[in-house]
């Protein structure tokens, strides 16, 4: 099994460098010039915490032995991983990537308006509350594993739709940022979003294929299936993609005449994260509908947000939650017992038990991440405070938060130089007017 570990050492990589750069670039370049530094510092914030926490308490919360009710596991039966060999270190780093980058995709929600300091505050509690739990309930042999029969196989519930409400609460809790619906609010750099969406598809094949959960008992049988299953994951997932992408484009050009690269990033992602839950579970055909599905509805979903006055600012709710509810309820429909998940769906003649496994699945998910959230987030709301000064957001958060700016646009305040306050702003105010 050498060749095992040296897959999932790469695996265990590629999805570091989802959130690292990955993500960072992504929503760095969605994000308005004069915060794209502070967005991206939320992403790889967010690693530095997490993956400490995670080897504290994560892994025993989410893997440990000692079942807590069914919702977590005892945080200190392995706490700093004592106790565990050191062969199983891959899987603790290999699920460490998963937590971080969950946590790291809520930022995208309260981009341009958030302390650093209460995003720090947010995300070992948020983690510990609603991660941990989830992650124990689905993949730790916890309550939804134990009473329901749903298929999620890299992160529907754990990491989509968890991540997806999160962000939701966020950005009704924290607010609109000033000027949202009034002003534009364009993306800043749409070369710096496509290059993080393509790093994001790589290394969503380490996500997908590098999750395989062996059922065999001897080294003929777990190689069998590791060959036969890897090659399923990986295409479901590269066809899904594909299909959210081009249904993304159609809908736009539909509805707004143009099919815009923002809208070719964003279907990629939506592709991506509907496939997370059921590649797995279905063969191709459900890998297209899926990801087609995902596209239009997520294409559609993300306009919402202003009819309803939801400030997202990158979009978090419209993909990932939409996305991650239409991946896991979808298994429902068209799962089938060819492809490595060997159930039928509804339409593979399952019956209606599949879909409501799936349905109650995502419910679970969708209740539990709503309560902690709400709870954690009007904690810091009460406490330290959520947002910088209204001052500070229209001048520029990376400023205010960081003292550095991201370009040398206007040859006063160098690119990632620290200055006096007062040629900061000077050199922000300018920023801010061009942003």
């Amino acid at each position: 099994m050498d060749g095992y570990y040296a897959f999932m050492l790469v695996a265990t990589a590629l999805v570091l460098m989802m959130t690292v750069p990955a993500l960072a670039l992504f929503y760095g370049g969605m994000s308005r010039s004069k915060s794209v530094l502070n967005m991206m510092m939320m992403s790889y914030v967010a690693v530095g915490v997490v993956g400490i926490v995670y080897v504290l308490w994560g892994w025993s919360m989410t893997f440990g032995p000692d079942d807590v009710g069914g919702l977590f596991a005892n945080p200190f039966d392995l706490f700093g991983l004592d106790g565990v060999a050191s062969d199983g270190y891959v899987a603790v780093m290999f699920q460490m990537t998963f937590a971080a980058i969950t946590s790291a995709l809520i930022s995208g929600a309260i981009a341009d308006r958030v302390k650093l300091s209460a995003w720090i505050v947010f995300l070992p509690l948020w983690v510990t509350l609603s991660y941990f739990p989830i992650g124990h309930m689905v993949w730790g042999g916890g309550f939804i594993s134990e009473h329901f029969g749903a298929q999620d196989y890299a992160g529907g519930t754990v990491v989509h739709i968890n991540a997806g409400v999160a962000a939701l609460v966020l950005a009704l809790v924290v607010g609109k940022r000033i000027g949202f619906g009034k002003e534009p609010m364009r993306p800043h750099n749409l070369t710096l979003t496509m290059l993080g969406a393509g790093l994001l598809w790589f290394g969503w094949y380490g996500f997908n294929v590098g999750s395989i959960v062996f059922t065999g008992a001897t080294d003929e049988e777990i190689l069998a299936q590791f060959y036969s299953e890897t090659g399923v994951t990986f295409l479901n997932t590269t066809v899904a993609t594909c299909a959210a992408m081009l249904a993304w484009l159609l809908v736009e050009q539909v509805l707004h005449g143009k099919a815009t690269s923002l809208g070719a990033a964003s279907g990629i992602v939506a592709g991506l994260v509907a496939i997370t839950p059921s590649c797995g579970a279905v063969e191709i055909p459900g890998a297209i509908l899926i990801g087609a599905v995902a596209g239009g509805l997520c294409a559609w979903a993300v306009g919402l947000k202003f009819r309803f006055g939801l400030d997202d600012s990158l979009d978090v709710v419209g993909v990932h939650l939409v996305g991650g509810i239409v991946g896991t309820v979808l298994i429902g429909l068209v799962s089938s017992s060819a492809a490595p998940g060997g159930i039928d769906g509804l339409l593979y003649g399952g019956g209606f038990g599949p879909l409501g496994d799936q349905v109650m699945a995502a419910a679970i998910a969708i209740a539990w991440s709503a309560v902690f959230t709400t709870v954690i987030a009007y904690a810091i709301k009460l406490t330290i405070g959520w947002r910088v000064s209204d001052e500070a957001e229209v001048d520029g958060i990376d400023s205010d938060q960081h003292g550095e700016s991201a370009y040398d646009l206007h040859g006063g305040l160098g690119a990632g130089t620290a200055t006096t306050p007062s040629v900061l702003a000077k050199s922000t105010i300018t920023e801010g007017a061009n942003a």
